[in-house]
């Protein structure tokens, strides 16, 4: 499993670095979306297309600063949440399962005003 998965800092991090160093200046770059995770591995191979996104944005001459925000396809979604209680020394003792569906926008509220974008995502089911 760890060639085929990045783990959530070393996700970051290529992010951060290939946007720091491939351009002919150095440009910030900020990954949003993933500050409720705590930890989690992703997919290599989206990780390494990601990544020369960047990449071909930090080239750009009229590029000062990438930011990469992630976020669901698909706009609703199913999660689960666990409610837990602790005693006194901060143990867990009890816990509530429930569930939750989510709505979130959808990429449009973070594109609807750029003027060059590219598609590059496969159809649904299809990656």
């Amino acid at each position: 499993m760890k060639l085929m998965h990045t783990k959530l800092p070393e996700f970051i991090r290529k992010m951060k670095a290939v946007a720091a160093t491939m351009g002919s200046i150095y440009k910030e770059c900020d990954v949003v979306g993933l500050e409720n995770l705590k930890t989690a591995k992703m997919q290599s191979n989206r990780t390494g297309r990601i990544e020369r996104a960047v990449e071909d944005l930090a080239k750009k001459e009229d590029v000062y600063k990438i930011e990469v925000a992630v976020i669901p396809r698909i706009p609703e979604s199913m999660h689960s949440a666990v409610i837990r209680g602790f005693d006194k020394d901060g143990n867990p003792v009890h816990a509530i399962l429930e569930t939750i569906n989510i709505l979130h926008p959808t990429e449009d509220i973070l594109i609807h005003d750029c003027p060059d974008i590219i598609d590059r995502r496969p159809s649904i089911g299809k990656h």
